[in-house]
């Protein structure tokens, strides 16, 4: 059945939460009726969704996750990226960008090469979006748990052969400072793919100019990011100032507690504009399980890494290995520790981050048109149903 029509919910709008109802027909969106409209005649062919006073959102939209339910993009499986779309479904997640780690040339092309096979297969969890590569051009000061061994400066002939054989990459996160970076930058736009500023020590003058060629994203704020430092005794400003300086800079929080405690999150939102504010989970593959322990990157030659505290740290515990957040943890963690309108908390993991990938006039909003990519959940950020493109496939009601 493609045809529904959504009732008794509180509509989170762009700039508001009203009461009401919505239709769906053919993965559109074709009726949004607020509290006094008068509600259409429900046909014989539509499934009536009775949705017991709980809201109803956007469809959350993840543009940084390694992987979840036990597996990991980086696995280079077919398996693997059905495995996380339909795991993160469950809670809230209608799209993302697989994202891939600091690798050999060798892995990371047989993680590409499984992108479009899955793509055709994925029926029952979160689009794919596109793929984002995190490294392997980075810092090593900033490495955070990121594989040193790979870790290199921009090569032209090795970015240029992966972005025109795998069309599909959308995003890349490199640090700014290393020499070619704002060469590759450069390619990156005129290829459509959005450069992104990860794991660098750069100081303020380096990201300036990054964004000026265009980089116009950082990816996860704060975290394996250079701030303020002393140079010859001289103090200077880092990338994490730059992002608040440069007002233009969207940044991607992991807003799962841990990475960024409250005072951090109250910081970024109070300095930086909401519509500025992305969040993300950036999980691994232990996310939506209950292990202890687990593996970042690829199953057989991955980092062994330990669960706790609800977060995932390297053996020594010297570093964080990326989140077991899933979505609708970052919105629990958000209104929790925050003091902003759930409106804003959901354009952060909605409308903002489709706006990034070019997708806003058709994800990310409630509105006549858009994609049927919707989500209801109680006043617990519990999820109790998600619709992807008008395919109800995780319901709970």
């Amino acid at each position: 059945m493609s045809k529904y029509f959504i009732s008794n919910v509180n509509i989170i709008l762009a700039d508001s939460i009203q009461f009401g109802a919505v239709s769906v027909d053919s993965g559109k969106i074709v009726g949004v009726y607020l509290t006094n409209d008068e509600l259409p005649v429900i046909e014989d062919d539509t499934r009536h969704i009775d949705g017991m006073g709980k809201y109803l959102s956007p469809g959350f939209i993840d543009i940084h996750i390694h992987g979840g339910g036990g597996s990991d993009f980086m696995d280079g499986t077919v398996e693997a990226f059905l495995n996380i779309a339909e795991t993160h479904a469950k809670f809230g997640t209608t799209a993302l960008l697989p994202t891939t780690l600091t690798t050999t040339q060798e892995q990371l092309e047989l993680t590409l090469s499984c992108y479009e096979k899955a793509s055709a297969k994925n029926l029952k969890g979160a689009t794919f979006l596109g793929m984002h590569l995190e490294g392997p051009y980075f810092s090593v000061a900033q490495k955070g748990a990121q594989d040193e061994r790979y870790i290199r400066d921009p090569k032209r002939e090795e970015y240029t052969d992966i972005v025109r054989r795998f069309p599909f990459v959308k995003r890349w996160s490199i640090a700014p400072e290393l020499p070619g970076a704002l060469e590759m930058g450069e390619f990156l736009i005129e290829n459509k793919v959005l450069p992104a500023i990860a794991h660098t020590d750069a100081v303020f003058e380096e990201v300036e100019r990054a964004h000026q060629v265009g980089f116009s994203l950082m990816t996860h704020f704060y975290s394996a990011m250079s701030s303020v430092k002393r140079i010859n005794g001289h103090r200077v400003a880092g990338t994490v100032e730059a992002g608040y300086l440069i007002d233009d800079f969207d940044v991607e929080i992991i807003a799962d507690g841990v990475h960024l405690p409250k005072p951090f999150l109250e910081f970024v939102c109070k300095f930086k504009k909401h519509d500025k504010i992305i969040l993300i989970t950036d999980a691994m593959r232990a996310a939506g399980t209950s292990v202890k322990e687990s593996v970042l990157g690829p199953i057989d030659e991955g980092t062994r890494v330990l669960i706790e505290d609800g977060v995932a740290k390297l053996e020594d515990r010297s570093a964080f290995a990326g989140s077991v957040a899933t979505a609708d943890r970052l919105v629990r963690v958000m209104m929790n520790n925050v003091d902003i309108p759930l409106y804003d908390i959901i354009n952060m993991i909605s409308f903002n981050p489709a706006r990034v990938l070019g997708k806003e006039k058709v994800k990310g909003r409630i509105e006549v048109g858009y994609d049927a990519d919707l989500v209801i959940f109680d006043e617990n950020i519990e999820v109790a149903c998600t619709i992807i493109e008008g395919r109800i496939v995780y319901d709970k009601l």
